[in-house]
């Protein structure tokens, strides 16, 4: 290490003490300006679920992992714990009601949740994947981490397979908005 950079746990420290505590409400008002995908997670089993959510990354290429983040209090948590497995959906610009629909926590439960879309299960995990996304992945759980009021949960990708390309689904600024691509961009 150098000699004029301070070890990053007492810089964190020093912050932390001189600054005023982040308040929720303004935490996700700054996040609103994140635009991200719009994927839709499931489990199959016996008791089958899905769950909108934009809180999902790529972790790693090799060994091939993702990730999600889900609340403690949303029935997906409980869920995820106790299948070990997850398929995600990654949604296209034409599924924002899909996206809006299983961010409804009025919808039903189990399976009759699934009547909305049209699906398939998952080669690998038996969790139902949304018919017409832009990609959908299988996953298996390798490991949890609490995080506050969250838990990320960390996927092994068993299998991946793309769809169509058409315009993505994305959540910006606490509205779906979409992005296009365009044939004619370099690459």
């Amino acid at each position: 290490m150098h000699d004029n950079v301070a070890p990053l746990s007492a810089e964190r420290s020093r912050h932390a003490e001189d600054s005023d505590p982040v308040m929720p409400a303004s935490l996700r008002h700054t996040l609103s300006r994140f635009a991200s995908g719009v994927v839709v997670i499931t489990v199959g089993g016996s008791e089958p679920h899905a769950m909108t959510a934009s809180a999902f990354s790529s972790v790693s290429l090799d060994p091939p992992s993702v990730l999600c983040c889900v609340s403690h209090s949303a029935v997906m948590h409980a869920s995820l714990e106790k299948a070990g497995r997850f398929g995600i959906s990654i949604l296209s610009a034409e599924q924002e009601q899909a996206a809006a629909y299983f961010a409804d926590k009025r919808r039903p439960l189990g399976m009759r949740q699934f009547d909305a879309v049209k699906w398939r299960p998952g080669e690998h995990t038996a969790a139902p994947l949304i018919e017409g996304a832009l990609a959908w992945l299988e996953c298996e759980v390798l490991d949890a981490y609490v995080a506050g009021d969250h838990t990320i949960f960390l996927g092994s990708v068993l299998s991946s397979a793309v769809g169509p390309k058409r315009a993505g689904l994305l959540f910006f600024e606490g509205m779906y908005r979409e992005v296009t691509t365009n044939p004619q961009a370099p690459r």
